[in-house]
């Protein structure tokens, strides 16, 4: 057997080091460089509005106007915004969640006749833009009396196509060994289902959660098309009326906004950072 000399080893620990320190550099530059933009919208909210648009542009600004903050609650409702916000999107991913995951499961590990017939039917849902069927859906809506109510931005967007594609893939990775075992106990489908699937496909879920979440929460069409209340209003409704008439609104107002409307996705990533890295990786189990 050949031996390797101690010179050689040491050398290539070296290499390995600096190679390791040229990426952590790397990354650590690209990371300044894609929150720049972030750090700019939160120091240009903390500035006199007069000093939006000053030449030469200062990165910090001269006086720190917290209150700029504390004005866009005095200016609007942007509290029931908040609020309206955080109902729609949250009823929108317990439900879609549910539904979803209902029929990944149905997909991915139960037999019945025109099965991939239906599924390849659903997965079609992802090749259609939603501006081809909103005259459709909008007299749907009417006639169901739903035209400004929350049920409105809630029903249309509770059917998931892309969350079904992705659960399904998942639970379809799933040894059927757990689900027959589960079977030989004595449990039903919805047993199999809520008991056994459900826990080991939460990684997934979490990633379908926080996609549903993010396009819902940033939604400006639906509650553009169905609400005429002002106080019905969701955030991205609340920041257009904060831009103002003719986009004459100060800057710093709506970027202030604009940080008080992303501390709520920022919350629901931190607390779900673990699942969502687990989810992207969607490894497979092993029998």
């Amino acid at each position: 057997m050949k031996k390797i000399k101690p010179n050689k080893i040491r050398n290539h620990s070296l290499s390995d080091q600096i190679g390791q320190t040229a990426l952590v550099v790397c990354l650590t530059v690209i990371g300044i460089l894609m929150l720049f933009p972030f750090f700019w919208a939160f120091s240009t909210s903390l500035r006199l509005p007069k000093d939006s648009f000053s030449l030469p542009p200062a990165f910090f600004p001269t006086e720190w106007r917290w209150e700029n903050y504390a004005y866009i609650f005095k200016a609007l409702p942007f509290g029931r915004y908040l609020i309206n916000s955080i109902v729609v999107v949250v009823s929108i991913v317990a439900v879609s969640l549910l539904f979803s995951s209902m029929a990944a499961f149905s997909f991915a590990k139960l037999h019945f006749k025109g099965q991939n017939i239906m599924f390849i039917y659903i997965i079609c849902g992802l090749m259609i833009p939603f501006q081809s069927i909103v005259v459709a859906q909008f007299l749907i809506v009417s006639r169901m009396n739903l035209i400004d109510t929350p049920l409105a931005l809630i029903l249309p967007y509770i059917a998931n196509p892309f969350g079904i594609f992705l659960l399904r893939q998942f639970m379809a990775g799933i040894p059927n060994s757990y689900y027959d075992a589960a079977v030989i106990d004595g449990c039903n489908k919805f047993r199999i289902y809520w008991n056994v699937i459900i826990p080991m496909s939460v990684p997934s879920l979490v990633v379908v959660a926080f996609i549903q979440f993010i396009a819902q929460w940033n939604n400006f069409f639906a509650p553009l098309i169905y609400i005429n209340s002002t106080e019905k209003f969701t955030l991205p409704m609340g920041m257009q009326t904060l831009k103002g008439f003719r986009s004459a609104g100060s800057l710093a107002y709506i970027l202030a906004g604009v940080m008080i409307s992303l501390v709520v996705p920022s919350v629901v990533y931190i607390i779900g950072q673990k699942h969502l890295i687990k989810g992207t990786l969607l490894s497979g189990l092993k029998s």
